[in-house]
């Protein structure tokens, strides 16, 4: 959890994103041939895409993993929020 507060505090601060929402999750997966299974944090990181090259730089220079997962997705939603995202982001 530390860590994923290092990285969320610091993409908000650096204004890449608007919020960051962390949970608590259970991962099985597969890591140099072996399955491994772990307790880890799933961000949410709310920006704006224009943002996305700065934050993977930020979170591999600040992640513990060899590899951490970054993913992205395009969403849709209420217009006012989308905006704070925007003006909170950029």
């Amino acid at each position: 959890m530390k860590n994923a507060s290092e990285i969320a505090r610091e993409l908000v601060s650096r204004r890449l994103a608007a919020c960051v929402n962390m949970f608590p999750i259970s991962s099985i997966y597969r890591w140099n041939e072996q399955i491994a299974e772990q307790n880890v944090i799933a961000m949410f990181v709310k920006t704006d895409s224009s943002c996305l090259n700065e934050i993977i730089e930020v979170v591999k220079s600040l992640h513990t993993y060899d590899l951490p997962a970054i993913e992205f997705w395009e969403i849709e939603g209420e217009q006012e929020y989308l905006d704070w995202v925007h003006v909170n982001s950029s």
